[in-house]
This record gives C-alpha cells, sequence and structure tokens, in this order.
C-alpha cells in the first residue's frame, strides 16, 4: 500500500472514532433523545379577552410568565374548544367530540370504557401519568375517579368550581379533605411533589380552576391589582380587578412551578397553555360582550387561547391554522412517541410546531345540550354557520366580519356564501350522524 495512502486511512479512522466518542445525539441520557416530558396546563373561563398576545379586550392581566412562554412558543389565534368547561376536557381526554361521547354540558359524565388519553399513550409506552385540579367529568354524583380510567396518580376537585377559593375540599387517593391553603397555590404544590418523585418520562394535567368565579381577592404577594376589597358588594361592583388577579396568581405559580425544575427537566418539557372556554359574562371585554362570551357559540365562547412552547418548538409567532381541543389527543400522543397523525375526531397538530402549514384543518366545530339548550355550530376557512336550539339558524363570514356582527341569513345568500352553507351543512351531517 502507498504510504500517503495509509496515513490518509489512519487519519480517517482515527476522524470517525473521535467523532463517535465526541457526539451525543445517540445518547439516551442527553436531552434530544430522552422522551419528552408533557405539560399540560388548562385554565379555567379565559378567553382571548383576557390575556397578552391576542387583541381582543383592553384589560390585560400581568403575566410575565405566559408572556414568555409566548414570546419564545407559539400562539394559536384559531383554537376552539367546547362553551363550556367538562366537554372541552372531555375532548382531550377521549380526541371525541361531544356527540360521540355524551359529554355535551358542565354536568355530563364520562364513560369509564372509554379510551383515556393516559391510558392511550401507555399502550405502547411508559410514561407517569397524574391530573391535579379540576376533573369534572363525574357528573354531579362524584363516582368515577380518574384513576379508574388509566390516570396514575389524581388529586384535585371533583366539581366545577370551589365556592371559596380558602376554604374548598380537595381529593387524594379518593379521600376529600377540607383545604384552606389558596386553591392555585395547594394544587401548584401538589404538582411540584409529583414531579419530584418521577424517574421516568412524565405527562401531567394540571387544570387550575382560576381565574372561574367566585371573583375574590388572591394572597397580595401573586397580583398587581392593588388592594382588593373583600367584602361581595366590592366585587360584585367591578369584577374586573378581582378576576384580573385570579389570572396573575395562576400565573405567579405556573412561574412557580417552572422553577422547581431542574435546567435539565425543563428543556425536556413541552409546555401547552390553553383556555377551556370563554370569557364569564360579568368580565367579558369588547368586542365580545354578555351576549357573546362563556357558554355561548360565538368566537367569544369557543375561541380562545393556546400557546405552545419548550422541546421541539421551533416556529414562533402567531399560528392561523384551525385547531380543535380534541386535536390535543392525538397531538399528546403523538409528542410521546405514538405513531399516530389521526384518531377519533383528532388531528396531531406536532408539525405545525416546527414547520409552517396551512389548512390544517378543513372544518372545526362545537356544541352544547344540556337537555333544555341544544346549539352547535361549524367554521371552516372563511365561514361559520350556528345552529340555535330553536333550530334559527345564523352565517357568519369571518374575514369581514370576525366578531359576528352581521348574520348573513337575514338576506338573500350569494352563490358564494350559499355554496359554503351547503358544505359546512354537509360536514354537519357527517360528523353529527
Amino acid at each position: 500500500m502507498p504510504k500517503n495512502l495509509h496515513y490518509c486511512l489512519i487519519a480517517l479512522v482515527l476522524l470517525f472514532s473521535c467523532s463517535s466518542e465526541d457526539d451525543t445525539t445517540n445518547d439516551p441520557d442527553t436531552t434530544d433523545t430522552e422522551e419528552t416530558n408533557i405539560l399540560l396546563i388548562i385554565a379555567d373561563d379565559l378567553g382571548l379577552d383576557a390575556l397578552n398576545g391576542y387583541s381582543e379586550g383592553s384589560i390585560k392581566p400581568n403575566t410575565p410568565n405566559l408572556d414568555a412562554l409566548a414570546a419564545t412558543g407559539l400562539v394559536f389565534n384559531n383554537f376552539w374548544t367546547n362553551s363550556v368547561c367538562s366537554p372541552t376536557r372531555s375532548t382531550i381526554l377521549t380526541g371525541k367530540y361531544g356527540f360521540s361521547t355524551g359529554v355535551r354540558s358542565q354536568g355530563d359524565e364520562i364513560l369509564v370504557n372509554e379510551t383515556s388519553l393516559q391510558s392511550y399513550i401507555n399502550q405502547s409506552n411508559e410514561y407517569a401519568t397524574a391530573i391535579v385540579g379540576k376533573w369534572h367529568l363525574s357528573g354531579n354524583r362524584f363516582s368515577l375517579n380518574p384513576e379508574d380510567m388509566g390516570i396514575d396518580y389524581y388529586a384535585g376537585l371533583y366539581s366545577g368550581a370551589v365556592g371559596d377559593y380558602y376554604n374548598w375540599n380537595l381529593t387524594e387517593d379518593g379521600v376529600a379533605t377540607a383545604q384552606t391553603e389558596y386553591v392555585t397555590t395547594k394544587f401548584t404544590d401538589l404538582a411540584i411533589d409529583w414531579l419530584a418523585t418521577q424517574t421516568e418520562p412524565w405527562f401531567l394535567w394540571l387544570a387550575y380552576n382560576a381565574p372561574h368565579t367566585p371573583f375574590h381577592a388572591p394572597p397580595a404577594s401573586m397580583h398587581s391589582q392593588g388592594i382588593l376589597a373583600t367584602d361581595q358588594a366590592s366585587i360584585n361592583a367591578d369584577p374586573m380587578p378581582y378576576y384580573m388577579a385570579s389570572i396573575e396568581a395562576m400565573d405567579f405559580q405556573i412561574g412557580r412551578l417552572l422553577s422547581s425544575m431542574s435546567t435539565t427537566e425543563r428543556a425536556n418539557t413541552i409546555i401547552i397553555f390553553m383556555g377551556d372556554n370563554g370569557t364569564p359574562i360579568q368580565v367579558s371585554q369588547t368586542p365580545y360582550g354578555r351576549g357573546k362570551a362563556k357558554g355561548t357559540m360565538y368566537q367569544g365562547g369557543v375561541n380562545t387561547p393556546m400557546i405552545i412552547g419548550g422541546k421541539g418548538v421551533t416556529r414562533t409567532g402567531i399560528d392561523n391554522n384551525l385547531i380543535n381541543s380534541t386535536d390535543l389527543f392525538a397531538t399528546i400522543a403523538s409528542l410521546s412517541g405514538v405513531n399516530v397523525s389521526e384518531i377519533n375526531d383528532s388531528k396531531d397538530l406536532s408539525p405545525l410546531l416546527s414547520t409552517t402549514a396551512a389548512n390544517f384543518r378543513d372544518y372545526t366545530y362545537a356544541e352544547y345540550n344540556d337537555g333544555i339548550t341544544d346549539e352547535w355550530t361549524i367554521r371552516g376557512a372563511n365561514y361559520k354557520l350556528i345552529i340555535n336550539t330553536d333550530r334559527s339558524e345564523e352565517l357568519y363570514f369571518l374575514n369581514d366580519d370576525p366578531y359576528e356582527n352581521n348574520n348573513l341569513l337575514t338576506a338573500t345568500l350569494s352563490s358564494e356564501a350559499q355554496a359554503a352553507k351547503d358544505l359546512l351543512e354537509a360536514k354537519l351531517a357527517e360528523i353529527r350522524q
């Protein structure tokens, strides 16, 4: 062998040998290849008008931790939930619209034989799973423990709300105990304690009941709304600062939770923050108002905030794709390593976290049925159709009328609007068959 060639071969062997030793991309102990920890944070009764990063509303809370997540992550403009809490939570848990599960109002109970997101993940992966906070999927009997649906650990609030943020009942290991610690703080304590014991990848569903009523004065150190009177007359006279203070206290506790993680754990965690439905009518702001807020099929009831940041999120700014709360089922499953792009009524949106794409969904859907009120809505890229309890209909062209002030059905439809309505009705028939 020629001498020069011999030396070249030796150099190549040494080069690749050194590269193998120094390259940590395949090292199972490095952040890049560890299974991603998943933190889902659900705020209760938080609309676009009550959060920074969205143009709706003029009064905003001071939320440095959520602002930081939005600045380094992706903010979704067209995320749809249901108009009240239980149906939204059910869509995440099952990946199905309420029409399929029977959970269509805040008094409905999920069936224990539904495959939960946590059980679905652990059919092929080993994730530690927990739900801390508000559950509200056990109807009014509170007989269904989330742990009966494959969740490893549950501690929190079975019902839809507390009567008093400083005097409430915590259920843990199936046992209810009276609590006097501020509920938002207690849920954070429980989450921190659970995370501290984990030795494998985890999925934590942290469901605050803030800023749901009752409006109240949180601990002063957690908000910037000044000195808040605690008498009910003062609260009733102007509930807005109390509502904002509750959001700020939640943000304060989110910051405490994130700070409790090690640098490595935090870097290996993706964070999904969302509101479960629109803002309560008492504090709903322009362009919504009392008639187009929580509990309605209008945008103020079903178009809510969602921010995703952390590991694997390389896109920043605003995403305008249509997203449905059902999509969190396939998305979280995919983030855990399950090979799924669509299941039930759910689509995996995780590719959007790193790649710009349009037309993720052609349609998005929401509904409400408590046995008296029975209404639903669907939208495509431009048009939105609402079906009311009396079966009257409303059609809006959201491009020009994003806050639904001009019902096109009060006049003769253009050929384009009629064609759009026909397509929306056909899709509704498919969803609700």
